[in-house]
């Protein structure tokens, strides 16, 4: 797999391109802003982007996300269950004081366990709910790789105090579904440094498995 990972403003977000190196069809996770910045990376990478996903619909994740569909013709993807959350970017953006740029609506609800194919590359889209009601985290086995958006963090969670959150359900996320995981597991967070899954099974001062 080719992959790039780094953080976009305004809140730095993880971006992720993934693509694989024979198709050179890529994935982009989380375009939260700067654009501009996601192409030139996808370019250098000569990739060319065919769906865009959202581990969740909080602005900082997709800010840059009309930007991207529009200059690269990618789907947007997204859990159903943050439709209402994507409907209030200006809402999100104007508590924040974060300049609103409009995006469209996505074009795919992605479902949970739904493969996510990337020419020899699999992957499988997992529904974290817990800091949103649609958080959803990415788990390629082949790769021991999760990318796992607010859910998890390097000794730390996502906030439930926003729209959507759910303490209980971010907890049974996190147990049932990511830490069942095997513990070499490298997980990309939605923000800061990547960890193992291993590491905060054991050390997560928040839930530890």
């Amino acid at each position: 797999m080719i992959r790039k990972t780094f953080p976009v403003p305004p809140l730095s977000c993880n971006c992720s391109i993934l693509g694989d190196p024979i198709t050179k069809r890529a994935i982009v996770v989380d375009p939260g802003g700067a654009h501009e910045r996601i192409l030139q990376e996808v370019r250098a990478l000569g990739l060319t982007v065919v769906s865009i996903l959202h581990t969740h619909a909080h602005f900082d994740h997709f800010l840059a996300s009309g930007e991207m569909k529009q200059a690269t013709g990618a789907s947007l993807c997204l859990h159903q269950a943050d439709r209402e959350l994507w409907g209030l970017l200006e809402v999100q953006c104007r508590m924040f004081g974060v300049p609103y740029a409009p995006v469209p609506p996505p074009d795919y609800w992605l479902q949970d366990e739904e493969k996510i194919i990337l020419g020899g590359i699999e992957g499988v889209a997992l529904h974290t709910p817990g800091h949103t009601p649609g958080s959803m985290s990415f788990f390629f086995p082949g790769e021991q790789l999760l990318l796992s958006g607010d859910t998890l963090f390097r000794g730390g969670i996502g906030r439930t105090d926003l729209w959507g959150g759910d303490y209980g359900a971010i907890e049974r996320s996190i147990r049932e579904r990511l830490y069942t995981l095997d513990e070499a597991t490298r997980v990309i967070t939605g923000h800061g440094p990547e960890t193992q899954i291993g590491f905060e099974r054991e050390y997560n001062p928040f839930f530890t498995a």
